[in-house]
């Protein structure tokens, strides 16, 4: 009997589309290594230095020796304090035991959508919306059902919108707010009405604490049902400790507790002690942080509204502007790469975020003003540039 060797990808994979901004980010450091100095406004990392108390944190328990693993659940120190912090910033009681330490909010997601989804089930999620979203569900067998949102709305995902989508296999509603790529909050009222839809909801709020101007809400506030995503990297700029939780229905704990064990065993313990620090401490970098964020905000904004750029509603969380591009393009994937060549600006393309991100590109305001400005001039010399048209010459 002969083996067939040939390569195969298992058809859980044959759908799994890459993550564009990533693939932008690759050659932008191919560009560089090349001697072209480029200006990076694609990744959603901020610039920030984890705070010092956090930092002298990790140190301390290196030093003490704490290297080995944790319980699969993580300390209890730190889901104690990540209890007490909804207590304090939502007014929501959770207890300890249905908090989940994970290695990040990604992880963590992994582990909600596995308890979850049987092959041919639907989650419903917003198009455009986080990359990733889709491409977890489908490595699960199950559906990813879009609800589209439009600029018009502030990208708000409407109630009405999801019931229309709601069928039999519905298992959940994901909802991501503050909104990775928009940038966009989701209103308190809009929230109500989605819990009164009386489906699991899996409320990704990694960007709380990144807000200008309004409040973000946790999905806890109106049902202790629903599973929530949030963690240490972009608040407390701790991308690279890799650090997250999850808030859990008590029936899902003990399930995902054993999915934990196998796949991951636990989290980073360094980084766990870390986090009690985090959530424990007075950080004033974080409200100094949370200031030049917004002024990049609003000077991004402005500077790409008066190139011409669409912003019909101004995004208040995140560090994104999800602009509409549609007087240079309707090919964002092409556009982006094309001011990568030339004007050595990355920007992350619409289409990565969902087929009705097409025609925008994705901001991001995580680097520095002097950054910031110096992508803008150069984006707005080369699209000036690009539209003055070739002269002929006579004969």
């Amino acid at each position: 009997m002969v083996l067939d060797r040939s390569f195969q990808l298992p058809n859980r994979l044959k759908e799994f589309t890459s993550f564009l901004v990533m693939d932008v980010l690759d050659r932008a450091n191919e560009l560089e290594r090349r001697g072209h100095p480029m200006v990076h406004l694609e990744v959603g990392e901020p610039d920030f230095k984890t705070p010092r108390k956090i930092l002298e944190a990790g140190q301390k328990a290196l030093a003490e020796g704490k290297t080995h693993y944790t319980p699969s659940l993580g300390i209890y120190p730190l889901r104690e304090a990540i209890s007490e912090w909804y207590r304090k910033k939502y007014r929501v009681t959770v207890s300890p035991e249905r908090i989940i330490v994970t290695m990040g909010t990604s992880p963590g997601l992994l582990l909600i959508l596995s308890t979850l989804l049987n092959p041919g089930d639907e989650i419903i999620l917003t198009n455009p919306g986080y990359a990733c979203y889709a491409n977890f569900i489908r490595y699960l067998e199950g559906v990813p059902v879009f609800v589209k949102v439009q600029e018009a709305e502030g990208f708000q995902c409407r109630t009405a919108y999801i019931r229309a989508k709601i069928t039999e296999r519905t298992r959940a509603i994901l909802i991501n707010s503050p909104s990775n790529p928009t940038g966009h909050l989701l209103p308190p009222e809009e929230m109500a009405e989605i819990s009164r839809l009386r489906l699991p909801v899996i409320s990704d709020e990694i960007y709380h604490g990144l807000v200008y101007g309004e409040k973000a809400h946790s999905f806890l506030e109106l049902s202790q049902d629903a599973f929530v995503l949030n963690g240490f990297s972009k608040y407390f700029a701790m991308t690279g400790w890799r650090l997250g939780y999850i808030i859990v229905p008590d029936e899902y704990v003990r399930p995902i507790q054993k999915l934990q064990q196998n796949f991951f065993i636990s989290s980073n313990t360094v980084a766990q002690y870390a986090g009690i620090v985090a959530l424990n401490e007075e950080h004033p970098e974080l409200e100094e942080m949370k200031q030049k964020y917004n002024k990049r905000r609003k000077y991004m904004i402005q500077r790409l509204r008066e190139m011409g750029f669409g912003i019909a509603v101004e995004p208040t969380g995140a560090f994104y502007v999800f602009a509409n591009a549609g007087k240079f393009t309707d090919d964002s994937l092409k556009f982006s790469f094309e001011l990568l060549e030339n004007a050595h600006v990355a920007v992350a393309p619409g289409i990565d975020f969902g087929s009705n991100g097409e025609g925008y590109m994705r901001f991001s305001y995580a680097n520095s003003l002097e950054a910031i400005e110096n992508g803008m001039n150069r984006l707005e010399a080369y699209l000036k540039s690009r539209s003055r048209p070739v002269r002929r010459s006579s004969l």
